[in-house]
């Protein structure tokens, strides 16, 4: 036989889609912690989507496909009238959710939001719940949202925990997609080689680049990125319920899968490696640790890297917002994944670009004493000149201990310090936050924050009797799950 003859023995599917498979299939949802966790997500996550119908630039994206478009069943966007197809829905729901840069954050290897699955899981199921009431069957509940919440957030911050996508240059996106595929197709009532297909699928389509989060192209994708990824995991579920035939060895196939075009070539490292340590590394198996360990962003629409710079920030305000004209130098000593990823001096083209800036989410706060979303806009930054001016008197410093506990199980820190230091030879105190109001080691802090939080965000859209009464069922966790996903969603239409 020639050697340049392919060898066409099918393989079985890769464990790595086996696992997920299994773990969708077959796990149980038990943690009370978990589900307590998912539902302050749910109500987070839909607060941040709705804070950001007010921004034109996150609108414009919303609605059908064609105008006047009638679809039977269509699941709802919440804060609007839209009533569309689940995949068009998906990528609405996840279009607000990640505008703003407010929802939930992972942070490991990869970072990421797991809540980022949303758009995927709700729009299905308030589809699916309608269908199945016309059909005179019972709708889904609010708890399989949860629990498929639970599931999305373990899939994608699993892989995340040891596998760095970024260092190959791949967009975190990728982790939404291929969790959005797994539970949309359990949702769809998948059988275990639907399941599998599917998430071979996911694996074998083209996977955003990061560029669009990075100088010197960070722009407004970054914004609607995850609401296409959940909106492509919803299409891959549906293709593989139809019977479409799935890759068994997306990841593994020699030169054509995964892991060789995508996980390899593009890093000198990897490739020198055999292929088999080229593979995904895992730590521990698939159960709810991640939603019990997920970060909240309470305090600031900022980039999760920089929230704890945010605070600090807060709390020198007082001592130096009469006194900015007289700053040297600006200290912040910060981790190592924060310099990689949002460090950035010169010019600042857009709020988007604004928001993953550690100097400019610093700098705002300094000299104003908060950090709201309105303030990355273009009006905001061209009427006040001192932000640039405070951007470039900053110093970054990595400190070798916050790189070290980022990555530590049992700390998992985003720590930041910052000191500020006066032409006259003065200086402010050295400000350290180690953990973020929106961390599991401040959760009894932060839940009261992260419900007014919530509640603030109804009532930018709602009056205050339908604001009560959302913000009564989220607070109950028996009613909220026992509530049909329609009857939920219906709360939310305009």
């Amino acid at each position: 036989m020639s050697a340049n003859v392919d060898l066409n023995n099918r393989p079985d599917y890769d464990l790595v889609l086996q696992d997920i498979a299994d773990y969708v299939l077959n796990y149980r949802i038990e943690s009370q912690e978990a589900l307590d966790t998912a539902r302050n997500c749910l109500l987070d996550t839909l607060g941040c989507g709705l804070l950001a119908l007010r921004f034109p630039e996150c609108t414009k994206h919303l609605g059908p496909m064609v105008e006047g478009t009638i679809v039977p069943f269509g699941a709802r966007v919440p804060g609007t009238h839209f009533r569309l197809d689940p995949v068009k829905a998906a990528w609405d729901i996840g279009c607000i959710v990640r505008w703003l840069d407010y929802n939930d954050t992972w942070l490991a290897a990869e970072w990421g939001h797991p809540s980022d699955n949303l758009g995927a899981i709700l729009a299905l199921a308030d589809h699916l719940s309608q269908k199945r009431l016309a059909n005179g069957d019972a709708p889904l509940t609010m708890r399989a949202v949860l629990d498929a919440m639970i599931m999305a957030h373990e899939i994608q911050g699993v892989i995340a925990l040891e596998n760095a996508f970024n260092r190959v240059g791949l967009d975190h996106v990728l982790l939404v997609k291929v969790a959005s595929t797994a539970v949309s197709a359990k949702l769809l009532g998948a059988s275990r080689e639907q399941l599998l297909a599917a998430l071979s699928h996911a694996f074998v389509d083209g996977q955003a680049l990061r560029t669009y989060r990075h100088a010197p192209n960070a722009g407004s994708r970054k914004s609607w990125a995850a609401g296409d990824a959940s909106s492509r995991g919803v299409r891959l579920a549906d293709i593989a319920l139809r019977g479409e035939m799935g890759i068994p060895g997306a990841l593994t196939a020699a030169q054509w899968g995964f892991y060789d075009v995508l996980f390899s070539h593009t890093n000198k490292d990897l490739a020198l490696k055999p292929a088999e340590q080229r593979a995904f590394s895992f730590s521990q198996p698939y159960a709810s640790y991640v939603m019990e360990n997920v970060l909240f962003k309470i305090s600031f629409p900022a980039e999760f890297h920089a929230q704890t710079a945010c605070e600090a920030a807060v709390t020198l305000h007082p001592q130096v917002r009469n006194r900015l004209h007289e700053i040297d130098r600006i200290v912040i000593t910060t981790h190592e994944s924060a310099i990689r990823i949002i460090s950035k001096v010169g010019q600042l083209a857009n709020a988007a670009d604004r928001d993953h800036c550690i100097q400019y989410m610093t700098a705002v706060p300094l000299a104003f004493g908060n950090l709201v979303a309105e303030h990355y806009e273009d009006q905001f930054h061209a009427a006040h000149p001192i932000i640039d001016v405070l951007r470039e008197k900053m110093v970054i410093v990595e400190e070798p201990r916050f790189t070290r506990e980022y990555l530590e199980a049992d700390k998992r820190s985003i720590a930041n310090a910052l000191q500020v230091f006066f032409k006259d030879g003065s200086s402010t105190e050295k400000v350290l936050v180690e953990y973020p109001i929106g961390h599991r080691r401040r959760r009894a802090e932060g839940i009261p924050l992260l419900e007014d939080k919530f509640k603030a965000n109804l009532a930018t859209r709602f009056t205050a009797q339908r604001t009560a009464q959302i913000f009564a069922l989220c607070k109950d966790q028996a009613a909220l799950e026992a509530t049909p996903v329609n009857r939920f969603m219906d709360l939310f239409v305009i």
